[in-house]
């Protein structure tokens, strides 16, 4: 019988969700506070641990840290509000197996906990068997990084591979989706640090206000809502990596505030007299230009060059189009192991479609298109019924041009929706975001039947 440790403030919700575990044959053991979940966890040894975002004394992503520093195998399912989402999506990236937002049904827990229950118990066989199927393919965060085979692809490896047994200060530059975090953490398992913590932050999502609490700590009682004390980012990444995406999004006040720590290497949490001194290799990431910030006044000089000392590109899916179906076979595969699914590959339409899209969201676009589709194939591979309508829009002429110059182009793309739509032309021209009238205007002028 698999042991839940369920951590949650609200008492009448604590134990109405205890009961309903209880009768689906789990050994349930409540806490009220991170505080009780602490002394649980010391008495006794839980299969998984069930805890809310938001507890009265700390926070459930703190709680999760100190919980997989200790005991690494078990694994952390967080409670979440529809507002917290994004904070728990992040949580995930930092070793969370899953996150369930609120309210939830009944199915969608037990779903949830299945699947993190046997994913752990999968994770374990593994380690057992490691060294009988070397051969055997892995989705783990340790190769997550992927060997393309475009020129782009090749110089993105040997940058890291030259970089990270150093400890130089990474500036990673790319648009949104290119895998930044991914590439730190490659730098990260490279280096001489990869014992140590990797602690990534979305600079983004910090409130300016909160921001010095965030990296620095504070003390019990320094502000209003210091009702205890909490770690700062810096201090958990003593000794391992500090990444910091989107660096760009932190204000100017925010920006003296690290270029201080990065220089003395010392900080200071909120309320205390106390310097704690820091080793921490800095890694940083933007899809910004930094250097146009610099001048606009919007970015520190000093602080530019202090994590600059080696700049990486993150080059777009559009720049490596040779890797996109390296890409997608890896994603597949993926998707796969996570679904539950056996499909064995993209249909030759399919890959066609993929090879002439311009994926505006980069690799995250491609992940999660793959992702979908696997959920929707039944059968053994992709077929173009089960992608996205946005494969079926028209893509407009990159140039000044309307006199259709990716003619050939649209043409494909109006026989792909109409075939989708079984040949119904009002649905096809939703498909492809026009009028009917506009369809039947195309259809005339490419000479469709």
């Amino acid at each position: 019988m698999p042991k839940i440790l369920l951590i949650e403030d609200d008492i009448s919700f604590c134990k109405l969700l205890e009961k309903f575990l209880i009768k689906k044959t789990y050994e349930v053991t409540i806490a009220f506070s991170a505080a009780e979940a602490r002394v649980a966890i010391k008495k006794e040894s839980f299969d998984l641990i069930l805890t809310d975002l938001r507890l009265p004394d700390s926070d459930g992503i703190g709680l999760m840290a100190e919980i997989k520093t200790a005991h690494p195998q078990v694994p952390v399912i967080l409670m979440t509000g529809y507002s917290d989402v994004n904070t728990a999506v992040k949580a995930i990236k930092n070793g969370a197996a899953d996150y369930i937002s609120k309210p939830f049904n009944p199915d969608e827990v037990l779903l949830v906990i299945t699947n993190a229950l046997k994913a752990s118990e999968e994770e374990t066989e593994e380690v057992v068997v490691k060294e009988k199927k070397t051969t055997k393919k892995q989705t783990t965060a340790d190769n997550e990084f992927v060997k393309g085979i475009s020129i782009a692809s090749k110089k993105l490896l040997d940058h890291i591979q030259l970089v990270s047994p150093t400890d130089m200060s990474v500036l990673i530059i790319g648009e949104s989706g290119t895998g930044k975090e991914i590439i730190a953490k490659s730098i990260h398992q490279q280096s001489l640090r990869k014992n140590n913590n990797f602690i990534a932050v979305d600079c983004g999502a910090i409130p300016k206000e909160l921001a010095a609490s965030e990296f620095f700590g504070h003390l019990k009682g320094s502000f209003t809502g210091a009702i205890s004390d909490k770690m700062g980012y810096f201090e958990a990444a003593n000794g391992g990596t500090l990444f910091l995406d989107e660096i760009g999004n932190l204000s100017y006040e925010n920006q003296i505030q690290l270029l201080r720590a990065l220089q003395e290497r010392k900080i200071k949490p909120v309320g205390s007299n106390k310097e704690i001194n820091v080793d921490i290799r800095i890694i940083t990431a933007t899809n910004e230009d930094l250097r146009e910030a610099v001048k606009n006044g919007d970015f520190r000089e000093d602080l530019y060059h202090r994590i600059n000392e080696f700049s990486i590109l993150s080059p777009s899916l559009k720049e490596r189009e040779e890797d996109l179906m390296v890409f997608a076979d890896y994603f597949l595969e993926k998707a796969n192991q996570q679904l539950n699914k056996e499909v064995i590959g993209f249909s030759p339409e399919v890959v066609s479609i993929f090879q002439n899209y311009n994926w505006p969201g980069n690799l995250r676009e491609l992940q999660n298109c793959v992702k979908r589709s696997t959920l929707l194939s039944k059968g053994e591979f992709i077929e173009s019924d089960v992608l996205p309508a946005e494969f079926f829009q028209i893509q407009k002429p990159t140039g000044s041009n309307d006199n259709f110059s990716l003619s050939e182009n649209e043409r494909e793309a109006i026989i792909q929706a109409l075939s989708r739509a079984q040949n119904n032309k009002s649905e096809a021209a939703k498909l492809l975001k026009i009028t009917r009238k506009t369809l039947y205007n195309k259809l005339k002028h490419y000479n469709i039947d």
